[in-house]
């Protein structure tokens, strides 16, 4: 298994963690980066010891976090000790594969089941065990959800409506022209372009869950500095990207936060909504993994629709060429079942769509709306307002997902 891969998975959230982070996250963060690309190069060289001397360093680095700190990176330490437990696995000692499988504690069960590292101990007794650990919590993560079934869609609207900036917008308008996108997007039908135009933000930014983004969050900004720099972006880097680039083909679209029942988690997902004018509804797009999500008859499907199907166990298909940077296929199991049904707890999404939304500027009013269920207790139907001295945050909590779904005006 590709060390960079499972990271990104697992921390996809880490550069989001808060706008308030404190100096330990963003410090420990930059040396987990550094870190990573050392392990990274160790476990495809199959340099265990190398990885191990590490580790080790690693390790009495996060010891020294504060318990607070400690928990936020609890699953970059699972992901080092789960990739070491490859690295060990590929050259054949099976003794400390297991070992170092039995301290990852790792927990996605979709990806056990179908990870080809580990297949030197998948007959082995201690293996099985981890699998049946794993599979625990996905079982877990999908009741959860189940649980969650249930929203009030009597309850009154409490927030502003959603907007969509115009294709008119000057920035819009540049960044439609700069790159082409028209030609990009082809002379197919609205579905078509859709994807054409997702495949080309997934195929031009290499995602990596580990890193954070830049300053200027704007599509014209993200691409040009990542082509310049040969950078990388987190999750939401990238569907920053495809919502503007949406907008500016005059398709209205959203990016929007799938967030887990556990608000100490900060492993999230942030993928894209855009409306189908053809099918007069919204459609999942990921430019992470170039994923789309069909049904038995092959129709594309909602992000509401996904998660109505996995809390009904209805079929879903992942279309077959869903990846992680080209370098490792998704499947439905790792992706929906294991992944993102934790992750299709919560929603939240900014209720104005628009052109460098979430770009800091002093005084800058930025509000989002976030859909919860009927079982989420820690809600409270109110606006809060916080900032960390230069952005201000509204934040609306609904309870009806006919408001936060609703189709563009």
């Amino acid at each position: 298994m590709n060390l960079k891969n499972f990271l990104s998975i697992i921390l996809l959230f880490v550069g989001f963690i808060s706008f308030g982070q404190i100096n330990s996250e963003i410090e420990f963060s930059n040396y987990a980066n550094k870190q990573d690309s050392l392990m990274r190069i160790a476990y495809q060289n199959l340099d265990t010891a190398t990885y191990g001397k590490i580790l080790d360093k690693f390790v009495l680095s996060y010891n020294k976090l504060d318990k607070k700190t400690q928990i936020a990176f609890e699953p970059l330490l699972s992901g080092v000790y789960y990739n070491f437990s490859c690295t060990y696995s590929l050259v054949g000692n099976n003794q400390k594969a297991l070992e170092y499988l039995e301290k990852s504690k790792f927990n996605d069960y979709g990806h056990l089941l179908v990870d080809t590292d580990l297949d030197n101990i998948r007959k082995e007794k201690r293996f099985v065990d981890c699998l049946n650990y794993a599979k625990k919590y996905f079982l877990i993560n999908l009741e959860i959800l189940k649980k969650a079934s249930e929203y009030n869609v009597n309850e009154k609207k409490i927030f502003p409506e959603f907007t969509y900036q115009s294709y008119k917008d000057t920035n819009l308008v540049k960044l439609r022209k700069l790159y082409k996108l028209d030609s990009i997007a082809g002379n197919g039908n609205e579905i078509s372009k859709f994807i054409n135009l997702m495949r080309w933000v997934h195929n031009n930014i290499t995602h990596d869950g580990t890193n954070g983004n830049i300053e200027k969050l704007n599509a014209l900004d993200l691409i040009s500095t990542c082509k310049k720099e040969n950078k990388t972006l987190n999750c939401r880097g990238l569907a920053i990207i495809l919502n503007e680039i949406y907008l500016s083909m005059d398709f209205k679209s959203r990016f929007v936060t799938c967030l887990p029942k556990d608000s100490t988690d900060n492993d999230c997902h942030v993928i894209n909504m855009v409306f189908s004018n053809t099918l007069q509804k919204w459609i999942w797009m990921d430019p992470t993994n170039e994923a789309y999500v069909m049904n038995e008859n092959g129709e594309l499907l909602s992000i509401e629709e996904v998660r109505e199907r996995l809390i009904n166990e209805k079929p879903l298909i992942l279309n077959p060429d869903a990846n992680w940077n080209h370098n490792s296929s998704r499947n439905k199991e790792d992706y929906l079942i294991s992944y993102m049904a934790k992750n299709l707890y919560r929603f939240q999404c900014p209720i104005n769509s628009e052109f460098d939304c979430e770009t800091y500027k002093k005084g800058k009013v930025v509000k989002y709306c976030e859909l919860i269920p009927l079982d989420y207790l820690g809600y409270k139907n109110i606006k809060k307002n916080k900032g960390n001295g230069v952005l201000i945050f509204t934040d609306f909590y609904s309870m009806n997902p006919n408001d936060f779904w609703s189709k563009p005006k």
